[in-house]
């Protein structure tokens, strides 16, 4: 049976993604920080069908020791592990304390770099074994509103870059999803603190993401923006100058929708 290892589980994308794979015939690792989540999570799709595990991605000895827990259900094989954990807080950069940027920073970044290395050898031993990090739209140019988030979507998007190339001789692939503004309780929360809510839309739901993260399961690519808008202006903006993206950015930012 293929196995699937998702952080941020409890709820959106992460829990969208837990009940689409074990529909699918997979055995679901369920990580999350939400004890109740993870266990309404077991019983809905059923105990022999997945692992759960309370744990913080800031934890380095605890991710290990999860990723162990998991690898013991899975025969120590990982087929796919989803790097969905994320922390989000928006606002002017200067209102939004120091201690907020910086747990964003070690959630969105940190958590991610402690995942990785604990999933490491369980990918390893595993043919076709695959990363699925989540980026983002904002890891394309810094994000006003969005700064500490978008940077640390800017290194998610560098680490899948590098490991890419770094884990070839593995054989493990590393990819990721680069969605806008989904509609989940993270985004939601932050909703009316930013005009780019209100001129981008809302419009992608965690079901959709998690197709997609179905999808780059069987069509690896490094990349993929998810929508087919943004799918098309991809190639555009990776190639326009600097100078035009951010005129785009600020009329974005700063316009009544």
């Amino acid at each position: 049976m293929d196995s699937i290892f998702i952080t941020g589980a409890g709820a959106g994308i992460g829990l969208a993604t837990a009940r689409l794979f074990a529909a699918k015939g997979w055995f679901v690792g369920a990580a999350d920080r939400d004890a109740s989540a993870l266990e309404s999570l077991r019983q809905e799709i059923g105990s022999g069908n997945c692992s759960v595990h309370v744990v913080d991605v800031t934890d380095e000895g605890a991710m290990q020791q999860a990723l162990a827990d998991f690898a013991s259900h899975s025969g120590g094989k990982l087929r796919v592990l989803h790097n969905n954990a994320g922390i989000l807080k928006v606002g002017k950069f200067e209102e939004i304390g120091v201690a907020e940027h910086r747990r964003i920073v070690e959630v969105n970044v940190i958590g991610l770099l402690n995942v990785l290395h604990a999933a490491f050898p369980y990918l390893r031993a595993t043919p076709g074994a695959q990363v699925i990090n989540m980026s983002s739209a904002s890891a394309i140019y810094g994000i006003p509103d969005f700064a500490s988030y978008s940077a640390s979507k800017h290194a998610v998007r560098a680490l899948t870059e590098a490991l890419d190339i770094e884990w070839e001789c593995h054989g493990i692939r590393v990819c990721d999803l680069m969605p806008p503004f989904v509609n989940t309780g993270m985004v939601k929360v932050n909703e009316g603190e930013s005009r780019l809510f209100t001129n981008l839309g809302i419009k992608l739901v965690a079901e959709e993401v998690a197709h997609e993260v179905w999808s780059l399961v069987h069509r690896p690519q490094l990349h993929r923006p998810v929508t087919f808008q943004f799918r098309a202006l991809w190639p555009l903006v990776r190639v326009a100058p600097a100078g035009l993206t951010r005129r785009i950015m600020r009329y974005l930012w700063t316009s009544e929708a």
